[in-house]
């Protein structure tokens, strides 16, 4: 029987992921070498070539493409099964690793923490920020357990639980306090500045205003909404934020909070996990402390 290590496992998936040697041994918290020898080590068990090393690029051969979605499913089962044994011990929750978006996590992440510290102080939490598409990769590969995120994400393989909804606002030049409110109509004819791609807050902006997704922009994009909000105080355009960013992000910037006039743009929160994932139940119980932090009772 071939002696393959989880720990192998492990580190052969950093190391699919990141394609760069140093950057997997930083994930793994180990020296560069000692993960070459690792990989090196795998390989010559299996008698196959995982990498293709070439002098400034590293990239799975086909073998390994096909053995990163076998290791995958083992690294996935046996996070499960130590979920599952800390389930049947009566511990509701131990390690909780959660993923959160950027449009959240600045917001909540300080009220959050404390209440799960209060209310669970034997849960180590690991928290990790990125954009939606990658915490989806993330939880199906049973990198994280569970996600803060915009819904729907319609995947059937994820159990969505609903948290809050919010309204989007309207940030204006401080020189433009007194014109009226402004219409949902009217944002598709304004300078509107917009998370880069890959932040689905963007694409809810657009749809909200009915933006062609492929109309050239000029470079009017940014990287966080903290960026947007002073670009807007800059006087180059406009933006829309979430209600929960209004107090961190405009506290320190020339600019007005317009309300909308009719019916706002708003996004639904919710918190997201596995189908298969035997911290279910924890998770749920969960949802009444996230709300609580968010402001919201229900």
């Amino acid at each position: 029987m071939m002696n393959i290590t989880l720990r192998q496992l492990r580190y052969f998936k950093a190391l699919a992921q990141d394609l760069h040697f140093g950057r997997a041994a930083d994930r793994c918290a180990i020296s560069q070498p000692a993960l070459s020898v690792q990989i090196r080590d795998l390989e010559q068990t299996l008698g196959l070539e995982l990498f293709e090393r070439q002098p400034r690029a590293l990239r799975l051969t086909p073998k390994g493409e096909d053995f990163e979605t076998r290791a995958t499913a083992i690294l996935r089962a046996m996070d499960e099964l130590g979920d599952w044994a800390t389930s049947a011990r009566g511990t509701t929750l131990g390690r909780l690793r959660l993923g959160i978006i950027p449009t959240i996590a600045p917001y909540l992440l300080p009220n959050l923490i404390s209440q799960v510290t209060q209310a669970h102080p034997q849960t180590d939490l690991h928290v990790r920020e990125t954009v939606t598409p990658r915490l989806i990769d993330e939880l199906m590969d049973g990198q994280l357990d569970a996600a803060i995120v915009a819904l729907p994400l319609d995947e059937p393989a994820l159990v969505e639980s609903p948290l809050f909804s919010e309204e989007m606002v309207l940030i204006r030049p401080k020189t433009d306090a007194t014109a009226p409110p402004a219409t949902v109509n009217e944002l598709a004819q304004l300078r509107l500045l917009l998370l880069e791609e890959g932040h689905c807050f963007r694409d809810q902006a657009m749809s909200f205003c009915n933006i062609n997704p492929n109309r050239p922009r000029g470079g009017l994009d940014g990287s966080s909404l903290g960026t947007l909000v002073q670009m807007v105080g800059a006087g180059i355009g406009v933006t829309l934020i979430p209600e929960m960013a209004i107090d961190v992000e405009t506290r320190s910037a020339p600019v007005c909070i317009s309300r909308f006039a009719g019916t706002a743009p708003s996004r639904s929160i919710g918190m997201v996990w596995r189908a298969t994932n035997p911290m279910g139940p924890a998770l749920q119980d969960l949802v009444p402390l996230v709300q609580q932090a968010a402001g919201h009772k229900d």
